[in-house]
């Protein structure tokens, strides 16, 4: 029984232990609040400003995953370089080491009372500031509580001893890095799996277990780093692989440098040893922190080659060229004459288009076909959207300074209004993926009756979005006249599925929560329909500019 005690103990220590860093870091990361985000997104204009950058982020949020997950965000919305995000990656390796120096420090006996004064902080003061300076203290009281228990269960079980037996036996250094890599991909933290470390060395007692014994499974702890990031990659996009195999081939590489220049220079660990002689946890935490430094002055140079490679092996496919988020044909090119510029802001504007289609066509294939997955990639790619309708609108408002003719004053003007309405189909796509989720999750049902109004609608308002779309391109009056014909359908087709659908509550065959959602989606189809219909009508103000300077000649 006391044998099982010990071991609930050390579980209890190392929950502790874990929600404590994690607390902690969510504490200090809202403390940073958006200010981290900028220094990630503004601060990386040079290799060593962002391996900085990097390292003060890791230190202030107490996680280098969040830092990399961070970093690859900003690669995927094409706002950062893989080779800018390798370098934030490089520094969060070195800031990671700070919760281990943290660790080191001789201040268990104070837990309970860092503990209660963060429970006073977070649940007895009002001011926001005070709050959050709270949760970092408990968070940092939690996580010297936790490990005051994990170092108890560690001598009760004379863990420490058999840890150390099994290094002594072992002598492999790949065994030993791919022990640690593994022990942090269980626990999705290499500052967390390092603190363990520590904590066990420390109450090794007599097992005689020194740095000499755990240098290789630090390191291979590092290698594990990479665990979030690589877990986040194999749901991701192309990007995010090519972040998460470029990292994870720094890491290794780091792990193989370090490794020869320690047989080159066998005296580092000795060098180690003597800055802290009677404290094996304060030399874990050193030789944690000259690890990293040095890899990271190691692997500087290496980067923007890894990343050539990653880009290399990992091409963006064209799909993904079409559907970046940048600007494909427009840029401010000063030599190019204004008419160049329309010409390439129209083919932008038309790409535009195609992505705002595709993503109202999936967004209703993933209603019905309750698929959320695609209703999770219409969300997604509305970010995409969004943010080429920003970069579209302040290319064409850049134009109006490029001394346009009057005919070319109206048409980007027109095409202005054009981005905006595509803007609002992307966002009633959205609710309709939104509407896939409501579905999905068995709180909305509906009668065939209502799928197959639906459905109709669906086919009707899809054509008339082409049909708006080619008007537009062709400036083709014709395929004009047809579209206004068949928004007056849509129209018609509104007022008929509402009175359907009130037929069907009275005979109580619809639910009343899917009647919502029905009734929702209805409007949205028909406002979809308005909005293409203004998208074909761009035309007219085209045409009418052009007639009036005819008239003027």
């Amino acid at each position: 029984m006391e044998q099982a005690y010990n071991v609930f103990l050390l579980l209890g220590g190392i929950g502790l232990f874990l929600f404590g860093i994690s607390y902690m870091g969510k504490g200090l990361e809202q403390a940073a609040g958006d200010n981290l985000r900028v220094w990630l997104e503004k601060l990386t204009t040079s290799p060593l400003k962002a391996v900085l950058v990097g390292a003060l982020a890791t230190a202030a949020i107490q996680s280098s995953g969040a830092t990399m997950v961070m970093a690859v965000g900003f690669v995927n919305a094409q706002m950062m370089t893989l080779s800018q995000a390798l370098y934030i990656m490089l520094g969060a390796s070195i800031g990671t080491t700070i919760t281990a120096q943290i660790i080191a420090l001789d201040i268990d006996p104070w837990a309970p009372l860092i503990l209660f004064i963060g429970i006073l902080l977070t649940q007895f003061i009002k001011n926001r500031t005070a709050k959050k300076a709270g949760a970092i203290v408990l968070g940092f009281g939690i996580l010297f509580v936790g490990i005051n228990l994990m170092g108890d269960a560690v001598k009760a079980m004379e863990l420490g001893g058999m840890v150390a037996s099994f290094l002594h036996n072992v002598h492999n250094p790949v065994l030993s890095l791919l022990f640690g890599a593994v022990f942090t991909l269980v626990i999705q933290s290499s500052s967390a799996a390092v603190g363990i470390l520590q904590v066990i060395v420390a109450s090794s007692l007599g097992a005689s277990m020194g740095l000499e014994e755990v240098v290789y499974m630090i390191m291979g702890m590092n290698v594990g780093a990479v665990a979030p990031l690589v877990l986040s990659a194999l749901s991701g996009n192309r990007l995010s692989k090519r972040a998460a195999a470029s990292q994870t081939a720094i890491k290794l590489l780091s792990a193989i440098s370090f490794s020869i220049l320690m047989l080159i220079f066998p005296a580092i660990i000795a060098f180690v040893k003597n800055l802290s002689p009677s404290d094996v946890s304060r030399q874990v935490a050193n030789f944690h922190t000259i690890y990293n430094s040095v890899s990271a002055v190691l692997m500087f140079p290496l980067i923007k080659p890894v990343a050539k490679l990653a880009e290399k092996l990992m091409p963006d496919s064209a799909e993904d060229e079409f559907y970046s988020r940048k600007l494909l044909y427009c840029n401010n090119d000063v030599s190019k004459s204004p008419a160049i510029m329309i010409t390439q802001a129209h083919k932008e504007i038309m790409r535009f288009a195609d992505i705002c289609r595709a993503n109202l066509h999936t967004a209703l294939e993933s209603f019905f076909e309750r698929d959320e997955d695609k209703a999770e990639a219409v969300i997604e790619r509305e970010k995409t959207i969004n943010f080429l309708n920003h970069e579209i609108n302040s290319y064409l408002v850049s134009l109006y300074g490029k001394g346009l003719h009057e005919s070319d004053v109206s048409r980007v003007s027109t095409m202005l209004s054009v981005a905006s309405d595509l803007e609002r189909i992307g966002d009633l796509a959205e609710n309709i993926a939104e509407y896939t989720q409501i579905a999905a999750s068995n709180k909305a049902k509906f009668s065939p009756g209502a799928l197959d109004d639906l459905g109709e609608m669906a086919e009707k308002v899809e054509y008339m979005v082409d049909l708006s779309m080619k008007a537009y391109d062709k400036e083709d009056r014709e395929l004009l006249a047809e579209a206004r014909a068949v928004e007056e359908q849509v129209d018609a087709m509104q007022e008929e599925k509402t009175e359907n659908h009130i037929e069907r509550l009275k005979a109580e065959i619809c639910d009343p929560r899917g009647g919502v959602v029905y009734t929702d989606m209805v409007s949205d189809l028909e406002r979809i329909s308005d909005h293409a219909t203004n998208i074909a009508e761009g035309i007219l103000g085209i045409n009418a500019s052009i007639e009036e300077l005819a008239v003027e000649v």
